[in-house]
């Protein structure tokens, strides 16, 4: 038996799944949408968010839901309570996403630390297209062990533990505009 966080479908944002994920993007996007319209006045975005998670939580018969499938709804909605100008401003902001760093370095092969670089650059990128500004990363000491292809923590682990934060926030830094910057967290470095 699967249990989900408040009985909310999981979202499919790309090839990724998210469950269990708090709703402050959600006001983050409509507050957004309704400055991006000129009316950052509104003062209807909490009441909106709420019919929202009522959604989430009592009426969508998904137990997977596309992210995409989540805001042409959320634009529906504006435009039958005639906020068509926001609406039309609605970006996709997606929760924040956590990914195993120790899963990406299974997929590469053994010393080929080039190949781990380019598939965390590729996830970010990917994940910063489809509206994610919020990545967390699991898992760096197993992942750091794994691509050394070593049992024990060594001097080597230690610099190319040092390697892959260094990466992590310049690929952040890179990844970020003005309008949208993508945060990148460890959760167990």
């Amino acid at each position: 038996m699967i249990c989900l966080v408040g009985n909310r479908p999981v979202l499919q944002v790309g090839r990724y799944q998210i469950a269990g994920y708090d709703t402050d993007w959600i006001e983050t996007a409509l507050q957004r949408a309704a400055i991006a319209a000129d009316r950052d006045d509104f003062p209807f975005i909490n009441d909106i968010r709420d019919g929202i998670v009522h959604y989430l939580e009592n009426k969508c018969p998904l137990r997977l839901l596309p992210i995409e499938e989540l805001y042409a709804r959320m634009q529906r909605m504006l435009e039958r309570i005639g906020c068509e100008a926001i609406a039309k401003q609605l970006s996709i902001l997606t929760p924040p996403v956590t990914l195993s760093l120790a899963r990406s370095a299974r997929q590469v092969p053994a010393g080929f630390e080039l190949g781990f670089f380019q598939r965390i650059r590729d996830e970010l990128d990917a994940l910063h297209q489809l509206g994610t500004e919020e990545v967390h990363f699991t898992e760096i000491r197993e992942a750091t062990l794994i691509l050394v292809g070593s049992k024990r923590w060594s001097p080597t682990c230690e610099h190319l533990m040092g390697e892959i934060l260094a990466f992590l926030r310049m690929t952040a830094e890179q990844n970020s505009t003005p309008d949208s910057q993508l945060c990148v967290t460890l959760e167990d470095a």
